[in-house]
Order: structure tokens, then sequence, then C-alpha cells
């Protein structure tokens, strides 16, 4: 038969929603803290609690040292006693024995009630934080509990509360106390005081989930939200693409009847929803986010630095097309990303026309169009008389407007294509590898480094090419001055670029693209160098240690230590001589400033010996914007 402690443990799991394993313990640890109080034990001392939940018994095992004699029982122990727990123990061993007191049930039951009431509330707080952080983007069903000025509390499983602030609620929507309630949780935090659980009606993704649990076809990925623009009791645009063919994505979302769309709207307190149809096409796409109203033109302008479409609507659809306060145009732009300048016919028509005085770059419309425009100009007097225009007049207008704004976009688009083509020109003039160095790499300040990343800049070849473009822009940032582009430009010289690896495989490739009969004539010259070496041994052992096999080096990626050669040799193994010391010296500085820097500056040099002449020469390579290995690209400064 269970006791009474059982009983209890039970119940106490079914209230709290917690583990067995974190209530057990929980009561352990009260447990070792009354035993602690309860004898005035040392917290140096190991003390361990057992709880069986059957019998509701409590055991407490304690380190004690062996002695013969106790003196203080709490640390101390007998042999005899000792050798019950652990038989091969010996005087002055450390172990765990039995040492429950004897009236320890009811001290224990006073003691550990506080220790026991905090450990299962964070116990509980915890648990309800990960539950819940797991929610966090569903939607979740509460209970209104409190209302007060700075927004509602709703009851939520695992005992937690709520709350939805004044911000996250519907506009115009009220509630009661025990209403049933629908929110998207927003965020859980943890705070002293358990998880902070942030509920929301207004927010997009609210619309967002309410969808996917309305339409099948979005919850099984064949139909896919691409945006959602939503002032919250008022209006919300949404752009469905159907990822599958043959499926009508609006018509999906919509429902039979519209019975699915007003499930959402009655959820939103009558908000009124427009479901559009994503379109690849920005100007198709910005004329079906302005619905209800109708479009005669989209013109996409992408030289600004804020992407803008001028939208064309008939006079009688612009007041629509804006909406009220402005709504439907604001939301057209949100959900498109687009700033969108909408203008009526004849407005649009009239700013055509100026574009054709106006530009001169416009001329030959100007003469293409040189009727068209004599009768616009005729229409546009009617309109301002307030004399009636038929429809084959707007017509008129509206073909004029779009020739018009095609032209201007046929010269953005050409000025853009100039603007990449200079970019790609000035980009090959910068080497390849400063696009792959980060710019925490160029040696200026710390604080010029993180404002020029901040603005976008995270390579040295970034800012490199920003310079050659338009210095301007670096200049314009706040906190760089002309003092700070000097530094940068000085930086910027000084900085020695590393050759890019590209170079051998291209080379590599290049020779296999060779014909088979070219292939074979460097292995012919590889056979006879051999015995042309055997005849002339002592003049080559002579110049042996200054000269490497120069092609390849070159063209050998692996070869990348190199053999060392002092000044002196390349003097004594040649018949230089020098005129005057400084020249020597000069000569010398320049040597050995190349050889501290090893393998980087590999590829810049050349020791070479030409038997014919008895002469070993030594060459650098001249910094050039090409890669190209051409003899033109090395001088001897050792002639």
């Amino acid at each position: 038969m269970k006791n009474d402690m059982f009983l209890a443990f039970s119940e106490l799991l079914e209230d709290k929603q917690l583990p067995k394993e974190i209530v057990i313990d929980a009561l352990e640890a009260a447990m070792v803290s009354a035993y602690r109080k309860t004898v005035n034990a040392s917290s140096a001392q190991e003390v361990v609690a057992k709880f069986d939940i059957e019998t509701g018994d409590v055991t407490i095992f304690a380190e004690k040292e062996v002695v013969d004699e106790v003196q203080d029982d709490r640390t101390e122990v007998l042999l005899e006693v000792a050798q019950k727990v652990e038989p091969e123990v010996e005087y002055g061993d450390i172990v765990m024995v039995e040492s429950t007191p004897g009236d320890f049930g009811r001290v224990a039951a006073q003691t550990a009630r506080q220790v026991i009431q905090q450990r299962i509330r964070e116990a509980e707080r915890q648990a309800q934080y990960d539950h819940f952080k797991v929610l966090e983007g569903e939607i979740v069903n509460g209970i209104v509990q409190a209302i007060n000025a700075g927004g509602v509390t709703l009851g939520l499983d695992r005992r937690a509360e709520g709350n939805m602030p004044r911000n996250h609620q519907i506009r115009g929507e009220r509630f009661r106390l025990h209403d049933r309630v629908r929110a998207l949780l927003l965020e859980v935090k943890m705070t002293p005081r358990g998880p902070s659980i942030i509920l929301s009606r207004a927010h997009k993704n609210f619309l967002r989930r309410l969808l996917e649990d309305e339409v099948p076809e979005i919850y099984n990925g064949m139909v896919e939200i691409r945006s959602i623009a939503r002032e919250p009791g008022y209006r919300s645009k949404v752009a469905v693409a159907a990822l599958q063919p043959g499926i009508d994505p609006v018509g999906a979302c919509v429902g039979i009847r519209g019975v699915r769309i007003q499930a959402i709207v009655r959820e939103l307190h009558d908000e009124k929803i427009d479901v559009i149809e994503w379109n690849p096409d920005p100007a198709a796409f910005i004329a079906k986010a302005l619905s209800p109203a109708r479009v005669n033109g989209v013109y996409l302008d992408e030289t600004r630095e804020t992407k803008t479409a001028t939208v064309v609507v008939p006079e009688d659809q612009l007041s629509l097309a804006i909406g009220r306060d402005g709504q439907n145009a604001r939301l057209a732009a949100k959900l498109t990303t687009w700033r969108i300048d909408i203008k009526s016919l004849p407005e649009a028509t009239s700013e055509a026309l100026y574009k054709l005085q106006e530009r001169p770059e416009m001329a030959e419309e100007v003469e293409k169009l040189a009727d068209t425009i004599q009768q616009v100009e005729v229409i546009l007097a009617r309109k301002e008389e307030g004399r009636p225009i038929t429809p084959e007049e707007y017509q008129l207008l509206g073909r004029f407007v779009n020739k018009v704004e095609t032209g201007v976009e046929d010269q953005r688009q050409a000025e853009l294509e100039a603007q990449k083509a200079q970019e790609a020109e000035i980009r090959a003039l910068i080497p390849s590898t400063a696009f792959h160095i980060p710019l925490d790499d160029l040696p200026i300040s710390p604080r010029q480094i993180i404002t020029l990343t901040g603005e976008g800049y995270s390579t040295i070849g970034d800012l490199m090419l920003q310079l050659k473009l338009n210095s301007d822009v670096i200049l314009a940032i706040q906190g760089l001055g002309p003092k700070t582009m000097e530094e940068i430009h000085k930086a910027l010289d000084e900085f020695e670029f590393p050759e890019p690896e590209e170079e051998v495989v291209v080379e590599a490739e290049a020779e296999a693209e060779l014909p088979a009969e070219e292939a074979v004539e460097p292995e012919a010259e590889a056979e006879v160098e051999p015995e042309a070496e055997a005849e002339e041994a002592e003049p080559v052992m002579e110049a042996e240690a200054a000269e490497p096999v120069v092609e390849e080096e070159l063209k050998e990626e692996e070869a990348v230590e190199e053999e060392a050669v002092t000044f002196e040799e390349v003097i004594a193994a040649s018949e230089i001589t020098f005129i005057e010391d400084e020249e020597e010296d000069e000569e010398l500085q320049r040597f050995e400033k190349d050889r501290e820097k090893g393998s980087k500056k590999k590829k810049y040099r050349q020791v070479e010996y030409d038997p014919d002449l008895d002469v070993t020469i030594v060459r650098r390579r001249r910094k050039r914007e090409t890669d190209e290995w051409d003899e033109e690209n090395w001088e001897e400064y050792l002639d």
C-alpha cells in the first residue's frame, strides 16, 4: 500500500508539472541543508542525502575519518563501524557512512521547507522558460486574467503568464476577463522573477501564422508567402507565390467564396486583407501591389540611392491608388521594398514634356515626337481650361508618357552599364589579392578601420576601388578628414600585396593545351642538358650556388625555398666592378633587403649565370599592374 509520502510526492509532480528527477534533487538538497543546520556540520564536509520514494525515508551519508577513538562524531567514526560499509578500510581513511540523526524527520520537515519551496520554484520557472522558448514565433492560446493601462495579462499553459502590451494589440479591440485569446508568442526572456513572455496580435508574423493554419497549401509548402505589409486593425497586403505548377496562390488563400480569408478577417477584428500574386518583374509586382487601383504604367529608377518607381495612374484612380492618409501607397511600398511615386496621367504628361525640353540627350526623341508633342500640348491646354477630354485623347497621353519614360529608362540603363564598365576597368588595375585581404591588415589606426568597416568596406580592395572611383565618398564619412585620407593613401602605397596563386594554375593549364609535338621538345632538351653539364662541369660548379632553374621556379608553386646567394658570391662569380663605393653600398642594401623578405619576394628576383659571358646577372622584377611574365617585366640592376 502506498504511503502518504509517496502520494504527496505524486501530487506535487502532477501539480507542478515537473520531471521526477528535478523534484527528488530538490528534496535531497533540502535534506542536506537541514542536516548541516541540525548538527552544525562544516561546509567542507561532503554530505549526501538519499530519498526513497516508496517508503518516504530520507537517509543521510556524511564523510568521516576512521579513528580508534571518536572525539567528534560529526567527522569521526570507529573502525568496526566503517568496516560495515567498506571491509578493507584502515585507520586514517575517509569513508562515507550513514549519519541520519534520530529526530531528523521532524527537524528536517521544519528546516527544509523553505529550501524545498525555493528549489521547486526555480525548477518550475526554468521548465516554463524551456517550454515557451521552443514556441517562440508560434501562436498560443491564453485566458485573460487582468486588464490594466499597460496591457493585458493572459494565463498560459504550465501556470505561466504572458503580457500583451498596448502597442501589440489591434486598435479598437476590447477584451473582457476570462476571454480566450489567440496571440503570437513574440519573445521569451529569463528574469530574476521568472520567464517574461511577450505576446502580440499586431505583429505581421501573427497574420503569417494564421494563414499557415487556415490555408493547407501554405502549410504543406505548395504556396509561399513572399512578403507581408500590415497596419494592424486597418489593412494588410500579402504577396504569395505558387511553388508548384497548376496552383492558383491567390485562390488558395481566399478559399471557396472567401471562407478561408474571412475566418482570418474575423480573428483580426475585421482587418482588410489584400492577397496579391508575387511577380519577379518589379514593375508588374508594384502595379499589382497598388490594387484595387488601375495602373497605366510603372517606370523604375535604380540609379538613385533608394530604388524609386514612378507609377502613372488615370486621374480618377489617383485617390484610390494613394488610399486614405496614403495607406494604400504606404503598404505597397513596404510590400515591394520600392519607393513609390504616384502621379496622375496629366501630371506625368507635363513632366514628360519638361524632360524633353530640359535634357539635351533627348533631342533625338523630340524630333521623332514633334507631331505628338503638339497634340499633347493642345490636350493639356484644354485640360487647364476645364474642357472635357475624350478617352482616345487620354490613350494618346498614356502612349506619349510611355515613350518618353521608356527612353529615359534606356538612358539610365546605359548609364548603369557605363558605371559598371568603369568599375570593371578600375578593378582590373587593382591586385586581385586585395579583395581577399581584410581591412584590419592595413596599417592605419583602429578607429579608422572601425569607421570604414561600418560603412561597408570590409577588404582593402573595396577601399581602393572606392578611392579610384570617387574619393569624395570616403572623405564625406563622418570622422574622416584630409589628414586621415593622407594616412590611408600612404598606407596603401607602402602595402605589399602577395602574388596571386591562380597564376601558376593558369600557366599549367596553358601548357596542357599545347600540341603533342610542342610538348615533346622540352623533354628532348631535358635529355641533352645533362650531357652539356658533364662537359662543362667546372664552370657550372663555380656558379652552382647562384644558378637556380628560373623557368621551373616561376611555373611550379611548390618551389618556395631558394638557395642562399650572398652578395660577395655574386660579385666573385661575375666580371662586374664598381667605380664608386657608394654605388656598391647601395646595391648591397637592395640585395640584402630582397634576401630578408624571403619566399614572399621569390617571384620578384632572378639570379642566373651566363656561361658565354661568364657573368652572373641578378635581375629584379619591376612593379606593374599586369601579372604577365615577359622579358620587359625585368630589369637588371647588376649589369
